[in-house]
């Protein structure tokens, strides 16, 4: 005798199975992902092909008829072995690792506090964090993506604009209340972040940040413990302006730059993860 044309229409077997487990068409169709009518429907199948009701139908609830629960108690084994013998013979995606460079920054006061979204949505993907001062190389593969902090000019990477920065000199209320010239800091040499604020509001700060601290971490630091006044980049010290650990150091309003956040990739196509990765960072950007 061929099995297959005793079985009945498996979609409509694992409909009913939902609903009986649940005595609730509205659960089982959210467990299942599909509308309320769709899982109905499948049940009628399941009820046609048997020629008999399998539920007791009532105003605000349903409860199996007699062959209904026996159908039940005779098909539940069965199919939790099918589940059983399939997640048995399913391979496991090994676990694929994504480098990511970035600034260190970047990845304490921004990234670190969302990724546990990527991870949960992708569990396969191991992500990398390399933070660095020094611009990762995409191009040479050193990394497989990079979160960098400019205006867009890197040559030989695709870049893709995350997210504008807004900036505004920024110190503490002591230091703002006690101190008559400003004491400037930065991350380099060449503060362009300085610059681009000076020229826009057409301020002459007589001269440039004497005190450099190569790690944003750092200058957010010393300007909380009232060290001096540095360029405040609003995305990532969001929360000492909400607590008032950081204020507006001088009267103008934030400028909205051109610098920003970019996601750079190689040239060509990327693999699966950092598509994967590069996919979500544009809307957790998207979000902010």
């Amino acid at each position: 005798m061929a099995l297959h044309k005793d079985l009945p229409p498996l979609l409509a077997l694992r409909a009913f199975e939902a609903v009986a487990r649940h005595l609730s068409f509205i659960k089982a169709a959210s467990e299942l992902s599909v509308t309320q009518s769709a899982l109905s429907h499948q049940v009628q199948k399941l009820e046609q092909h048997l020629g008999k009701p399998l539920f007791i139908r009532r105003t605000r609830a349903i409860d199996l008829t007699t062959d209904g629960q026996q159908y039940y108690d005779e098909i539940r084994p069965a199919l939790d072995a099918i589940a059983a013998a399939t997640r048995a013979q399913r391979v496991t995606p090994s676990a694929t690792v994504l480098r990511i460079g970035l600034l260190a920054s970047f990845a304490t006061l921004w990234l670190a506090p969302r990724l546990a979204g990527f991870l949960n949505r992708y569990p396969h993907i191991q992500v990398e964090l390399l933070p660095a001062i020094q611009l990762a190389d995409v191009a040479g593969a050193e990394v497989d993506l990079a979160i960098r902090y400019g205006k867009g000019d890197w040559p030989d990477v695709q870049a893709t604009r995350l997210m504008p920065e807004i900036i505004s000199p920024v110190c503490s209320p002591t230091f703002k209340a006690t101190q008559d010239s400003p004491l400037l800091m930065a991350t380099s040499h060449r503060p362009f972040e300085w610059t681009d604020w000076s020229e826009h509001y057409q301020v002459d700060l007589g001269h440039h940040p004497r005190v450099m601290l190569h790690d944003y971490n750092i200058v957010v630091e010393a300007a909380v413990a009232g060290q001096g006044i540095a360029m405040g980049r609003h995305r990532l010290i969001e929360r000492r302006l909400q607590d008032g650990s950081l204020v507006e150091a001088f009267d103008w309003p934030p400028y909205h730059s051109d610098i920003g956040y970019w996601l750079i990739a190689p040239q060509g196509t990327t693999n699966e993860a950092a598509a994967c990765f590069s996919q979500w960072l544009r809307e957790a950007c998207t979000d902010t």
